[in-house]
């Protein structure tokens, strides 16, 4: 009998294993590639000073430059993984808040970074659903300014985490109740505070807690 037992609870946890690599694997992301200010994902954008686009992305100035976008494309997700790739400036100020996700209900996920003098950052990670929330940072992880990263947050149901081009940085548990229809800033907290210096190209949104090996780097 404990045999029979121990071979059914195997069984249901492989099909557990299968069916979540059958989401993973069909799920398609939402791609937002960013080269105009005043339409991102096909919506129109509200734009915040003059953030300059082109084929390499669009430039932020640190101080003035910003996009808001009326849409927020993980709504409804229990588990979802947000990428973004940008290339952080020298210069830029010691906070900045460079991807804001909130929704109706006060619900965030940031995407952050910290910069000292010497020209060194460190990713920050931010997840909030009513009284449960946690950030994630470690200023021993840094990267330097000028080159291209793609930084990830990830959140499987249970547990969040970060990484920097496909590189696990840190990850803690938080509850995080799916979010309602809301709106993203970039280059900005969308309270017109921490502006971002530097330039991003892309965003992507997909409704699984992607596995490492499908995560975007930039080389």
């Amino acid at each position: 009998m404990d045999r029979l037992a121990h071979s059914m609870g195997f069984a249901l946890k492989l099909l557990s294993m299968l069916a979540t690599l059958n989401v993973v694997a069909a799920a398609e992301p939402v791609v937002w590639r960013l080269n105009t200010p005043e339409s991102v994902g096909n919506l129109a954008s509200t734009v915040l000073g003059n953030p300059v686009g082109g084929a390499a992305g669009i430039v932020f100035d640190g101080a003035h430059d910003g996009i808001l976008v009326p849409t927020n494309p993980i709504a409804g997700w229990t588990a979802f993984t947000v990428e973004i790739l940008f290339s952080p400036a020298d210069g830029g100020g010691a906070e900045q808040r460079f991807h804001h996700l909130e929704d109706a209900n006060g619900s965030r996920a940031l995407i952050e970074l910290r910069l000292d003098p010497s020209g060194q950052w460190w990713l920050d990670t931010f997840l909030r659903h009513d009284d449960s929330q946690l950030t994630l940072i470690d200023s021993q992880k840094r990267h330097a300014t000028g080159k291209w990263f793609w930084a990830a947050l990830r959140y499987d149901g249970t547990t969040m985490t970060h990484f920097v081009d496909a590189e696990k940085e840190c990850e803690g548990p938080v509850k995080f109740r799916s979010m309602a229809d809301g709106r993203v800033s970039i280059g900005v907290r969308q309270n017109k505070v921490f502006w971002f210096k530097g330039a991003i190209r892309e965003v992507r949104f997909t409704p699984a807690a992607l596995p490492i090996d499908r995560l975007q780097r930039s080389h």
